[in-house]
């Protein structure tokens, strides 16, 4: 039988599994969501099905414990068996799992007798990128007995849910991602972040993207768009620079590519990086070349940081950017598409200015971080009650 949602007089506990607690998009949202609900309203633990990385000193909340179960090493079962023990020491009131990996939490946790259980969706991986394989698919289908609620950051996910999973509309609530637009703002003296030489001053248009390297992402459409800018127009190489924030396993074959390029002097990568709000502020276009996506953090953070946004138009993209007014749209992959749109923007910078300007409004009206917490917390605070009536 169910246990109470609420045990003495602590607020209900929500358990989130995620695949890794490390440094990206979704796991940037989880701890957004920890640190701004009220304490006084939930308390939060984290499974994280593989590890996770120093990326938990963000949780400002001392009392959120994360677990690392290590399924690779001890396999689905041993990772299900030790979900259904954090749960009966636990007694989470409901448990949150997040795309496919976050599967594994929701059989365990229903026999342990969690009550409630929500499961969103946040993006694609790299093998599965239109959503069409099989195995992943099936693997939804058969955990969705075990889901009350869904949650899609992107209409585009939303429709993947009703159209290919099968799941009825009103088990879904769509919430947009949300930015903290206080800590993404415009810059409003000069770049208080240490640029490289040759990247200084205003006389050069730094162009940037912020996010782990790795194939989903396509950062070798952004580098090719560069080589063909400044081999069409040589007049642009003093002009334009690129800035690639993060880390991860394509690093080094993107640094090879921009030298076979013969743009390694106006290509800088700085790694990962704690100061991602001072380097958006010392970029003036940001590009997001990704295959596909869900609803990109980093966009949201450079539209609140008043940067024009150009991405590929591919899930959750479209609903971020407006074609013409915040930013461009370009077809995935498109290398020469996005070079003749990077013109435009270097020859042009009043064409920055207002579509910067425009982004920042867009940031501040539409996807408030306030508005994601009022929203989740709406969707939990309701699992809850229902959960305390059983």
């Amino acid at each position: 039988m169910p246990w109470l949602a609420v045990i003495g007089n602590e607020p209900p506990l929500i358990l989130h599994a995620i695949h890794h607690l490390v440094t990206g998009g979704m796991e940037n949202g989880l701890v957004n969501l920890i640190n701004h609900l009220p304490a006084s309203q939930f308390r939060h633990a984290i499974a994280c099905i593989e590890d996770f990385s120093d990326f938990r000193t963000r949780i400002e909340r001392e009392d959120v414990q994360v677990f690392a179960l290590h399924r690779s090493t001890v396999g689905t079962s041993g990772v299900r068996r030790e979900i259904y023990r954090l749960c009966r020491r636990l007694r989470p009131a409901l448990v949150h799992s997040r795309n496919q990996s976050g599967l594994d939490a929701l059989v365990p946790a229903r026999l342990a007798g969690v009550s409630s259980s929500v499961h969103s969706e946040h993006g694609w991986d790299v093998d599965n990128i239109d959503g069409e394989r099989w195995k992943p698919r099936l693997l939804r289908r058969l955990h969705s007995p075990f889901v009350d609620q869904y949650i899609a950051v992107s209409k585009d996910l939303q429709r993947f849910l009703t159209e290919r999973i099968g799941i009825a509309p009103k088990r879904i609530t769509q919430i947009y991602n949300g930015v903290d637009v206080e800590r993404f703002a415009p810059a409003r003296t000069p770049p208080l972040i240490r640029l490289p030489v040759g990247f200084e001053g205003d006389d050069r248009v730094r162009i940037g993207s912020v996010g782990r390297i790795q194939p989903i992402k396509d950062h070798a459409t952004l580098l090719l768009a560069i080589a063909y800018v400044v081999r069409r127009r040589p007049d642009l190489r003093s002009v334009a620079r690129l800035v690639l924030v993060g880390d991860g396993p394509l690093r080094e074959a993107i640094s090879a590519q921009s030298r076979t390029l013969g743009i390694e002097d106006i290509v800088w990568l700085p790694g990962a990086s704690n100061q991602v709000p001072e380097l958006l502020q010392a970029l003036d276009i940001f590009v997001l070349p990704s295959l596909n996506e869900g609803i990109s953090n980093t966009v949201l953070e450079a539209m609140a940081s008043g940067l024009p946004v150009l991405a590929s138009a591919v899930g959750g993209n479209v609903e971020l950017v407006d074609d013409g007014v915040t930013g461009r749209l370009f077809r995935a992959s498109d290398s020469e598409g996005l070079a003749g749109l990077l013109e435009h923007y270097l020859d042009d910078a009043d064409l920055r200015r207002r579509h910067g300007a425009a982004a920042r409004e867009a940031a501040e009206r539409r996807f408030s971080l306030a508005a994601m917490i009022d929203s989740y917390a709406a969707v939990y605070e309701r699992l809850c009650q229902q959960g305390r009536a059983t």
